[in-house]
């Protein structure tokens, strides 16, 4: 037996460390935490000093008695969770549920996976930080007591499974404000004029009058000033000037340029790096600091002299500017500066590259340029036109990384000018006056609301993935389709002294995975700032945080902080939940021509509908959904109207019914029974009988079989995940080694023996009288099946030691009870219990 237990909160990490420490060292994981708030009750005593209530899951209630076990036995327990505040509180929940011996446990962190890191941590052991743990706790106690208190408002007042959270909620109010400011934008026109010259060697540039034109008579008017002009250089400005290099990656950068030049979202950009983490491969991931370690800017200055040259490396202290950083005290680095190119998987590799480029070139020397500014004048008006450049005399860092921007930072990129003199005519070759309209303001991408939360104080490192997911996964915010809509503009030519007009048309608003706020997702913030002000106000969260901060130095008690805050948010709610009015997010659109009734626009029980009448007239009111490209605040009178057009009746076709309607996934003509897609671009209200029987003959010759095997028919599709064959009611993914549009037999045969095979492995257990079976899962896990009921195991559970009755019970648990009719007088009914936010 081992005489040292080392806990981690991740099995990847405990089978990398596991590597460097000898015989005498079992490593195990905790699988993260091992005890939280209760699922089904607040959890939280409100009453006296806010103590959480912590259990443990019974999904890990083995895991739990399987590391008491093992500390029991050892002769020294080393809780090795990760260094910020999170895995501090999880290093408590194991001392506290394994109730280790304080003379035989050691507390260690370590910012990165190395074997020297981990030496040191063990020689460097010290107690649990109870500071940090207490501003885990806080957060967690904070959120909960937000999400379970607002959460059962927002069921009774807007719609029931609804949540709210003290980050997510204000994360979408920034989206939804946007969204707005969008929407009440005008765009103003002007002109830009912008000239090409060509010196008397022979080359040509461009230059651009540094003012706009209000009108085209005014840029017409320009224009007309420059007809037979004499063109010569009036003043040439040449400057030395250089660029420095970024920062390292803190957890904000790395998830904004990961999305820039890699297009990761901020989800897949922490999961990659959270892999580089555990295969020892960089440092902490999650971490508002700038600072590197000596041991990394010596490592780096070596790299660089080795790898560059002496005049390429320049040692660069840098100095956060984060409120309140938190206790992960490095940027985000390679662990070896000497490891440019590792044997990774593919988004790794560009992503350790990402971080070891940004962490090199940290600490390179300026780029040396030359800046060159040229005026040109003309004869016959004032007007100056200018023209810059620039030169790179030394490249510096730039040999290695340039930080990319976001789109509303981008600036035009200055070239070489041309050899040029004070005094040297030009020759104009054409001058341009082209229609420009003012741009609404940007939506905000994953990469930029990420820089928008953390410009505002809100959130922490481990927050900002979670939130953006969270939002989405309620359906409060979407990634845009916006394909853009076509503009026309002018532009006028002023070429051989003579002026001429063309009319130009170019794409704008196309807002493709940006994020837009859907309909609930602005009913459910309008509510929110209405009536809990505070909860949503950008500079309440950010002070939240910064009482976190200062709970973790130990400089604020956390109990009174919540107790401040519960004072006055707890009557709030009360009064809300029993005062404020229902919010649909209604909208009087104008009134029915036919009827003379009301039509309106409003959430409803399955989602944004058109209404006609009112719930108050005699007769009953109609309603429509509506399409996916409406929202209730931009669908017009007429728009809403066509809506009571569909279903579409289209006749019949061999002798079945045919018509055309939009559902959940867009719009499609139904066909007898048969629901067929229709394709992109294509809408149900103006789709042609002619039409439909086109996609009906597609659906059939594609559903006819294409085979038989084991006297069973073979069909093939394409779905949601690419190409398929269909056989004996299973889908078989038709992988990019087979030609899909010439399968021949064998391919077939080989699919589907594959397909058996597979379904082979994957069974682990099976009761086939129960109709209950045991397979494998993604991700190392395993599932209970019975019919259409799936239990998911945790990771933890050993799905080959489960009994029937285990498996029985489980499935009992999750099948759905049948609603039965009571006899007996109703009681009360109960108030309903808050979901919690996780």
């Amino acid at each position: 037996m081992a005489k040292n237990l080392v806990i981690v909160e991740s099995p990847a990490k405990a089978k990398t460390i596991e590597k460097f420490l000898g015989k005498d060292y079992k490593v195990e994981s905790s699988f993260g935490h091992i005890a939280d708030l209760p699922s089904k009750e607040l959890g939280v005593d409100v009453e006296n000093d806010f103590t959480p209530k912590y259990v443990v899951d019974s999904e890990k209630k083995k895991l739990v008695k399987k590391l008491k076990d093992l500390a029991d036995k050892a002769e020294v327990i080393w809780l090795a969770s990760d260094e910020d505040r999170e895995g501090e509180a999880i290093s408590w929940h194991l001392a506290e549920e394994l109730k280790l011996d304080k003379n035989k446990t050691r507390r260690i962190v370590f910012n990165s996976i190395t074997k020297s890191a981990i030496q040191k941590a063990i020689e460097n052991p010290r107690e649990i930080n109870y500071n940090l743990v207490n501003a885990q706790q806080a957060r967690r106690v904070l959120d909960r007591l937000v999400g379970y208190e607002l959460s059962p408002v927002l069921w009774k007042k807007i719609k029931p499974g609804l949540s709210a959270g003290r980050v997510q909620s204000v994360a979408v109010r920034l989206i939804v404000e946007r969204e707005r400011a969008i929407e009440a934008f005008t765009p103003e026109a002007s002109f830009k004029v912008v000239a090409e010259f060509k010196t008397e060697s022979g080359s040509s540039f461009s230059a651009k009058i540094n003012k706009t034109f209000s009108s085209k008579k005014a840029a017409q008017d320009f224009l007309n000033k420059n007809i037979g002009a004499n063109f010569s250089i009036a003043n040439l400005d040449k400057k030395p000037a250089k660029k420095s290099p970024a920062a390292p990656f803190t957890t904000s950068t790395l998830q904004q340029e990961a999305a820039r030049k890699l297009y990761f979202s901020v989800g897949r950009t922490m999961q990659v790096a959270q892999r580089l983490y555990e295969a020892g491969l960089i440092t902490y991931m999650r971490t508002d600091s700038v600072n590197l370690s000596k041991e990394a800017l010596d490592a780096a200055k070596e790299a660089i002299i080795e790898n560059y040259g002496k005049e390429y490396s320049e040692v660069r202290n840098y100095v956060g500017k984060t409120k309140g950083a938190q206790e992960a005290h490095e940027a985000v680095r390679p662990t070896d500066m000497k490891r440019q190119s590792p044997s990774l998987e593919r988004d790794q590799a560009r992503l350790y590259e990402l971080i070891w480029k940004r962490t090199l070139a940290s600490q390179m020397s300026d780029a040396q340029l030359e800046r060159t500014n040229v005026k040109i004048q003309a004869d016959k008006h004032k007007e100056e036109f200018t023209a810059n450049g620039e030169v790179i005399k030394f490249d510096g860092f730039l040999k290695v990384y340039l930080e990319g921007h976001d789109d509303e930072e981008t600036e035009e990129q200055e070239g070489m000018l041309p050899a040029m003199k004070v005094g040297e005519t030009l020759l104009n070759n054409y001058i341009t006056a082209t229609e420009r309209f003012s741009r609404a303001p940007y939506r905000f991408t994953e990469a930029s609301l990420v820089k928008k939360l953390e410009e505002l104080g809100i959130g922490r490192p481990s927050t900002y993935a979670p939130t953006i997911s969270t939002i989405q996964n309620r359906g409060y915010v979407e990634k845009g389709t916006i394909e853009g809509v076509e503009r026309k503009y002018t532009q006028l030519v002023l070429e051989a002294n003579n002026v001429q007009e063309k009319n130009l048309t170019e794409t704008v608003g196309s807002d493709k995975g940006k994020m837009v706020p859907t309909d609930i997702g602005m009913i459910v913030t309008d509510f929110l700032v209405n009536h809990f002000e505070t909860i949503l106000d950008y500079n309440f969260t950010a002070k939240v945080e910064e009482d976190f901060d200062e709970i973790a130095t130990g400089d604020e008690d956390w109990g009174k902080v919540m107790k401040d805050f519960y004072k006055d948010f707890h009557p709030k709610v009360e009064d809300v939940e029993q005062n404020a009015d229902r919010a649909s997010g209604e909208r009087i659109l104008g009134t029915d021509p036919k009827t003379g009734r009301q039509v309106s626009v409003r959430l409803g029980r399955f989602g944004p509908m058109v209404q006609i009448g009112t719930a108050e007239e005699e007769e009953k009111p109609q309603f429509a959904s509506l399409l996916p490209e409406h929202s209730l605040g931009t669908i017009t009178f007429d728009e809403a109207m066509e809506l009571f057009k569909l279903p579409k009746d289209l006749g019949t076709y061999e002798g079945e019914e045919v018509s055309a309607n939009v559902g959940r996934f867009g719009p499609y003509v139904k066909f007898g029974k048969k629901f067929i897609s229709m394709e992109k671009g294509e809408s149900a209200l103006d789709i042609t009988k002619e039409r439909a029987i086109e996609l009906i003959k597609e659906k059939q010759k594609a559903d006819s079989p294409i085979a038989s095997y084991e006297d069973m028919e073979v069909t093939k599709g394409v779905g949601r995940f690419g190409p398929f064959i269909k056989w004996n009611g299973m889908f078989i993914n038709v992988n990019k080694k087979y030609d899909f549009d010439t399968l021949s037999y064998e391919d077939i045969v080989e699919l589907i023996e594959a397909k058996k095979q597979k379904e082979i492995d994957k069974l682990i257990q099976e009761w086939p009288e129960e109709g209950i079976r045991i397979e494998k899962a993604r991700w190392g896990r395993h599932n209970v099946l019975k019919g259409k009921i799936k239990v998911e195991l945790a990771k933890t559970v050993d799905a080959t030691k489960i009994t029937l009755e285990e498996a029985k019970a489980m499935i009992e648990k999750k099948t759905p009870k049948k609603k039965t009719k009571a006899k007996a007088k109703p009681k009360a009914k109960a108030k309903a219990k808050p979901k919690t936010k996780k």
